[in-house]
């Protein structure tokens, strides 16, 4: 029986969770729709109240034998998927580099909080530094240069998982964003983070981004 997928997500511009959610499926050519809802608005809350209890994007529907399942977490998406289609190569198929591909991605998914929240995604702005380095940025920086350098260290890249994207690779792409929306780039993420944002599914959502003329103040205020 065949499922058919729709991703609810926010404005491509600021959401990042979006993203990553929209790449998961995206960037490994399955095919879905996209509901869009506004952040911040009467949709956005009418949503959270007809999805309950997820209360999130990005949101995974999967339609099949007259049921809807739903997914709300990047995370679980990313296994639920994976478990559905192995032939996408949502992870490496190597047991090494995918243990280390899924350590990747969960780290991102729980860490460098400081740089998320000083420098929130904004495909808007592009190449603009904050007045001020907040604290906690350099070292999320430095930490991004470990575990980028040691994974295509060992697993060979040009990818987090070796010679193919992955999903680890989905969950980096807003990180990559900031980088170059901020200025953050440094000798040791310049060169991954510019190879992730041309990625052609991640190159996709940013120029979609880009040409929303939608802004949000909380973001666009940003010093």
């Amino acid at each position: 029986m065949t499922a058919s997928y729709r991703i609810v997500i926010s404005d491509k511009a600021y959401s990042s969770w979006s993203m990553r959610g929209w790449l998961l499926l995206a960037a490994f050519d399955l095919p879905f729709e996209e509901e869009f809802v506004p952040l911040y608005s009467p949709e956005f809350e009418a949503m959270q109240r007809a999805k309950a209890p997820g209360r999130s994007v990005p949101m995974l529907e999967i339609a099949e034998g007259g049921r809807t399942l739903r997914v709300w977490d990047s995370l679980a998406i990313a296994e639920t998927l994976a478990e559905r289609h192995p032939e996408a190569g949502l992870w490496p198929a190597d047991p090494a580099h995918r243990a280390l591909a899924r350590s990747l991605a969960a780290e991102m998914h729980a860490g460098f909080t400081a740089l998320r929240g000083a420098c929130p995604m904004n495909l808007h702005r592009q190449g603009r530094p904050r007045a001020a380095r907040p604290d906690g940025v350099g070292a999320d920086l430095e930490r991004l240069a470990l575990v980028w350098g040691h994974a295509l260290a060992v697993t060979g890249g040009p990818w987090l998982g070796g010679a193919v994207f992955s999903a680890a690779d989905a969950f980096f792409a807003p990180v990559a964003t900031r980088l170059d929306s901020y200025a953050l780039m440094t000798p040791g993420t310049e060169a991954y983070a510019g190879r992730l944002l041309g990625h052609p599914a991640v190159a996709r959502w940013i120029a979609a981004g880009r040409a929303d003329p939608r802004r949000i103040a909380l973001y666009d205020g940003v010093d």
